[in-house]
């Protein structure tokens, strides 16, 4: 094990470990995160490891997170701290998370890094288990989803909204999720690119405000001047004080820094714009929900056994989708973000509902060349000469 050397334990493990037993002795263990594997073929991603409650006691809960799925397992307080100690052979970084500080160990080629941090969580932790279902968008005077038409005026949902309100509700639990996995800033700063009707912008803003770990500052960017008039009188009517509209296009938004990008139902390069601008201001996360993928659709140029795949307007389509959003996905990857994409509500509640998640992990500015290698494989393919994200980028 690399803690241990002649038999001792070295200085920077022994502070590491005792600091984390202390945090479980005072219940002030809010979540140690365990990642950064040593060698690109381990199947494991990260482990995720909180102080629970449990009928028989306390126990030390880890989430065993893989590509596809997430495998939890409840230990003794004694043998998690051992099972914490083997993880060290197979990952080089930890993260011990408090009220009073964050405490990080990195296991460096020659050397172990032992470094304490602002807390990023100042809240007590809890060690409830089973979480209870979350509301995540509260009915009960909720003012703009009234505004904005989702509620009558009895706070119920309007029989023509339910759609409506289940997507906001959707995108907020997947939001959660995504905060959950991403070191973020206390003062969060984020950008809804093409907010249109600003659903998902007041949604967004009001978890945040409710949420205690985040100060935020919210700006959605909308082309059409009378829709940021009417959303910025409803932020104005919902004291939503550090939520504003301004009017403008995707690609001319000022967006320098910004913790978090999203960009929903941007329509075809749109959507290749504000992906731009994400990875430009280094943003730690972004969400988007692409639409109407018509330039790869135009650019394919395929004459070898495969195109009489493309021969039907509909296959056709539908594979421009996937190309456009594959390509998405490894140019994200390029620039040191871990993407996903899945279809994030049922295609019965919106036909719009592919959405591709990035969070930065790696801070690199020369895009990865293997990846970069993929992508050339799949335009030769296709016969594509360029996607938009990549000409954005200066890749072509």
């Amino acid at each position: 094990m690399p803690e241990i050397e002649n038999g001792i334990m070295q200085q920077e493990v022994q502070e590491f470990i005792t600091a984390v037993t202390e945090s479980i002795q005072t219940k002030t263990l809010h979540r140690l995160t365990i990642s950064g594997k040593k060698q690109k073929s381990e199947p494991l991603q990260k482990v995720i490891i909180k102080l629970v409650q449990l009928k028989n006691g306390e126990k030390l809960s880890f989430v065993y997170r893989y590509k596809t799925q997430d495998i939890t397992k409840n230990f003794d307080i004694e043998e998690g701290i051992s099972t914490i100690l083997a993880l060290f052979d197979t990952f080089a970084n930890a993260v011990l998370f408090t009220p009073t500080r964050d405490l990080e160990i990195r296991f460096a080629k020659k050397r172990i890094i032992l470094k304490s941090q602002k807390p990023t969580f100042t809240s007590a932790p809890t060690l409830s288990h089973n979480k209870k279902k979350k509301r995540y968008i509260d009915t009960k005077g909720n003012v703009y989803l009234t505004e904005l038409g989702v509620l009558a005026a009895n706070g119920q949902v309007k029989a023509n909204m339910h759609d409506k309100y289940r997507q906001i509700n959707k995108f907020i639990e997947i939001f959660d999720s995504l905060l959950e996995d991403t070191q973020l800033p206390k003062n969060l700063t984020v950008a809804d690119m093409g907010s249109g009707k600003g659903y998902l912008t007041f949604a967004m803003y009001d978890y945040l405000n409710q949420h205690e770990e985040y100060t935020p500052e919210v700006v959605g960017v909308e082309f059409r001047e009378g829709l940021v008039a009417t959303c910025n009188a409803i932020a104005k009517k919902s004291n939503f004080e550090q939520l504003q509209f301004v009017q403008g296009m995707i690609e001319t938004a000022d967006i320098n820094a910004v913790n978090i990008l999203i960009a929903l139902h941007a329509c075809d390069t749109a959507t290749d714009e504000a992906l731009y601008k994400g990875i430009n201001a280094n943003a730690n996360l972004i969400v988007v929900a692409p639409c109407c993928h018509k330039q790869i659709r135009k650019a394919f140029h395929v004459d070898h056994e495969f195109s009489s795949f493309l021969k039907h307007g509909i296959l056709e389509e539908r594979q421009a989708e996937l190309i456009t959003d594959a390509i998405r996905a490894l140019i994200l990857e390029a620039y040191g973000y871990k993407t996903k994409v899945f279809e994030f509500i049922s295609s019965e509640h919106t036909a719009k509902n592919v959405m591709i998640t990035a969070q930065k992990t790696q801070d690199i500015t020369t895009p990865n060349p293997e990846i970069l290698e993929k992508i050339t494989s799949i335009k030769k393919f296709y016969g594509i000469k360029e996607h938009h994200l990549e000409k954005l980028m200066g890749l072509v």
